[in-house]
């Protein structure tokens, strides 16, 4: 049976870092997939307009190499979420909810460094009340390399995964997607590079039994 899945991004690259095998994964299947992108750059202080430019070719790019059904832009300022009201967040999202009706939905970790992921997290998660919205049937929280693995080593912030998609055949359709955004990958030890991205996924799938795996924390499944 199709479905139809959820993808929240707080910034455009956090969904193929955190799970661009599950995307594929999902397409291949024939399930209808959404993306979110909660944030989008302006020329000014800090984006020149070739910078803006850049960004929007990216988008386009990735919306087509991914074959998504929809995509929603919030246009909240990238680094300035939280000046943003977080209700008019939450009523975003719970629009986007109602309107494409999914039964999976894949959100940023609760406890990622960056605070644009844990408040969209925040925002996001408060709309998957059951009582809400029964058509949502499974809730999973990513892992994005450079926010999720610098969260305070602290128990309440530990990303222990319990959930795992074996990526082992589209890893390197993955990798070809992720190079769409130039200006976000760098070279090692930057943490997000080709190389420690593919050692992630080949640690996780030494945790799950294959060869390549992306790894998520299960927050609630139906049956």
């Amino acid at each position: 049976m199709k479905r139809k899945i959820l993808f929240v991004a707080p910034h455009p690259d956090d969904e193929s870092l955190g799970c661009g095998g599950t995307i594929l994964k999902h397409k291949n299947r024939g399930d209808r997939i959404y993306w979110v992108i909660a944030t989008d750059i302006k020329e000014g202080k800090w984006f020149s307009e070739k910078d803006v430019s850049r960004r929007e070719k990216e988008i386009k790019l990735i919306t087509k190499a991914y074959g998504f059904n929809k995509v929603y832009r919030l246009g909240i300022l990238t680094t300035e979420v939280d000046k943003f009201p977080i209700q008019e967040i939450v009523r975003m999202i719970s629009g986007i909810l109602n309107e494409v009706r999914p039964d999976t939905v894949y959100l940023p970790f609760r406890a990622d460094v960056h605070s644009d992921h844990r408040i969209i997290f925040e925002a996001a998660y408060s709309c998957t009340k059951t009582f809400r919205n029964p058509f949502l049937r499974k809730i999973l929280m990513m892992e994005t390399i450079s926010e999720t693995e610098f969260s305070p080593s602290v128990k309440e912030c530990g990303f222990i995964p319990n959930y795992f998609v074996d990526i082992s055949a589209i890893l390197k359709k993955k990798i070809d997607i992720i190079r769409i955004y130039k200006s976000e990958i760098g070279k090692h030890p930057f943490p997000r590079n080709i190389k420690n991205i593919k050692a992630l996924a080949s640690f996780r799938g030494a945790i799950a039994g294959c060869k390549h795996a992306e790894s998520f924390v299960l927050l609630k499944e139906i049956d």
